[in-house]
């Protein structure tokens, strides 16, 4: 029956002339084709996406890599401009003090909260003593301690509430005594009588008068004013040198001396 059904097909014409079997054939196959055709776009268009997104993700990565080197580059630049501005301050204060001093870098921080202190890479090899006065280009930072080793100091921070500086405002000449406190600001400005003239906003200098630190540098500014019963002032002094980003400092090399007294200036 299938072969006597071909035969008629292929003997049987349709209305276009073409025979029956050749008509069904050409369909049979063009739908053959087409589904062939349609399995090897649908496979060549999931390669190619496939391809076009692992080229993607690669050049993603290859981006990432490119844009990490590059913040990294950026960070190193940043930290050797903020190092060359720190350097340049602390030589123009090199050349403008009146006293010889000697450069020193900050090799380690004491992270006990109660002693404020600093460890810098000068001892005795360098000239270096107890009691010689630091400074910094914002103002003062402390004083040598002992002991001292040939290569490495320890230097007690203005800040550290056993430390103590002469000191006097610019603007009134109010003398007094700086001392280190646990409060915040962490200065306090003692022995300063209940009259002086004295406002938020003075600036504070050391005096000299304590023999270690030289005169008319900065310690800071007068952050509180307060006149109570007694017979001093009590006043609150925010530091000018920022403590948490010391790198490098300056020792004043000239021994100390007897602190003057009032009878001593008269």
């Amino acid at each position: 029956m299938i072969g006597q059904v071909l035969l008629v097909s292929a003997q049987v014409q349709s209305k276009s002339g073409v025979r029956v079997l050749e008509l069904v054939t050409f369909e049979m196959f063009s739908r053959v084709e087409r589904a062939t055709s349609a399995v090897v776009h649908g496979a060549t268009d999931v390669w190619s996406n496939y391809a076009a997104l692992r080229g993607a993700r690669d050049e993603n990565q290859r981006l990432r890599q490119q844009v990490s080197g590059l913040q990294i580059q950026l960070q190193e630049q940043r930290s050797l401009a903020s190092r060359s501005e720190k350097l340049q301050a602390l030589l123009g204060l090199k050349a403008s003090a009146d006293v010889p001093t000697l450069a020193a870098n900050v090799i380690a921080v004491n992270p006990n909260p109660g002693v404020r202190t600093i460890t810098i890479d000068r001892g005795t090899a360098d000239g270096v003593s107890a009691d010689m006065g630091v400074i910094a280009p914002a103002g003062l930072v402390g004083r040598v301690i002992g002991p001292v080793a040939r290569h490495a100091a320890r230097v007690q921070l203005i800040i550290d509430r056993n430390a103590a500086a002469g000191a006097i405002t610019e603007r009134s000449r109010a003398g007094g005594m700086i001392l280190g406190s646990e409060e915040y600001p962490p200065l306090k400005m003692d022995l300063v009588p209940n009259l002086a003239d004295v406002k938020g906003g003075d600036q504070v200098v050391s005096s000299g008068v304590d023999g270690i630190y030289p005169k008319g540098f900065t310690i800071g500014t007068v952050e509180k004013v307060e006149r109570r019963g007694g017979l001093y002032l009590t006043i609150a002094v925010r530091p000018a040198v920022d403590f948490g980003s010391l790198e490098e400092v300056l020792v004043v090399m000239v021994p100390p001396r007897p602190a003057q007294h009032d009878e001593d200036i008269k």
